[in-house]
């Protein structure tokens, strides 16, 4: 019996070791410096063009990925929220969420091609749908969507919700999903009949703010500001599983390549969960970052990670700027 006792206590450590051993290799490898103050919110990572498209109040700074310098600047802007890209048509989208309008720019020179007024208040999160080559506008303060032809820049038609939205991510095929963060739900719509399908809890996750897809698996990642990431089935609207995260959660990416998913907290940490299969999945690193980088965005090809907001410096300063994680 003694024998049997030291032999399931020495697998019991065995398999503990390797469970708290589990990480995901991220690390802090760098920072991309952009310099000083203001307000910020989303970024996101142009894959085709390898460019980071950085939200700073008036502005956006582009940074080619290449080399991790600034290459241009959208100017003129009034209270930046989000960007979105149509790549095949070479135009990218920005909402302004102080004057209601989205702004259309080219790809390549990053020169304005005209503004948008949408048809509510406060436009927030900003999504390119593929399927209907139609961009999306949650507006935050009147609790709706506008959707435009990315084509004629035109709106189309407008979606009434039933709370206030949040992010919002594409499955591609013809269905749309947005956080509602006052509801705790998810409202799925349909991007070309502009019909909203079917809203579902989140509970027991609260407030969510970030989400990212597994489009494959139809698998949806809600991080919520109870700590939570909220796992949900995108076909049947169940939540999976509900995971442990870090505080002051924003924003929340998929790779499709690693099978991992984050969530950028405001508190100082990058969780990165790993999905085991479909129906598992486990957190396995809350990767040390900075207090107030709460916004992500993912390079899908190289894997690497940026937050961006005031970065510390060694003298206690600070200044805006990207921070860079790398899987190594």
């Amino acid at each position: 019996m003694k024998k049997l006792l030291l032999i399931f206590g020495s697998l019991f450590l065995f398999a503990t070791t390797v469970l708290l051993s589990q990480t995901s290799g991220y690390k802090v490898s760098g920072t991309i410096n952009i310099g000083g103050e203001g307000r910020w919110d989303y970024t996101a990572v142009e894959v085709p063009m390898h460019k980071l498209y950085v939200s700073h109040g008036t502005r956006v700074h582009v940074i080619d990925l290449n080399t991790n310098k600034i290459i241009g600047e959208i100017q003129n802007l009034n209270g930046v929220h989000g960007i979105a890209f149509a790549d095949e048509l070479g135009k990218g989208f920005i909402s302004n969420g102080m004057n209601d309008t989205v702004t259309v720019f080219d790809l390549k020179t990053f020169k304005t091609i005209g503004n948008v007024h949408v048809t509510g208040k406060n436009p927030d999160a900003i999504v390119y749908d593929p399927f209907s080559n139609r961009v999306f506008t949650m507006n935050g303060r009147s609790s709706n969507v506008t959707a435009i032809d990315a084509k004629t820049d035109k709106v189309v038609g407008t979606i009434a919700l039933d709370g206030r939205p949040e992010f919002a991510v594409s499955n591609g095929k013809g269905l749309v999903y947005v956080n509602l963060e006052d509801k705790s739900q998810v409202e799925e719509f349909n991007p070309k009949t502009l019909k909203t399908v079917k809203t579902w809890s989140l509970a027991p996750g609260e407030g969510p703010s970030g989400m990212a897809i597994d489009a494959k698996h139809n698998i949806l990642f809600s991080g919520c500001h109870n700590k939570l990431m909220a796992i949900v089935n995108a076909k049947s609207g169940k939540v999976i599983t509900t995971l442990l995260i870090g505080g002051r959660v924003d924003a929340c990416g998929f790779d499709p390549e690693t099978n991992l998913a984050f969530s950028s907290n405001g508190e100082g940490t990058l969780t990165v969960i790993h999905e085991v299969s479909p129906s598992e999945f486990k957190v396995v690193d809350n990767v040390p970052t900075q207090k107030g980088l709460r916004t992500m965005a993912l390079d899908p090809v190289t894997h690497n990670v940026y937050l961006i907001g005031m970065l510390e410096g060694k003298d206690n300063t600070k200044s805006f700027g990207v921070l860079i994680l790398e899987k190594k």
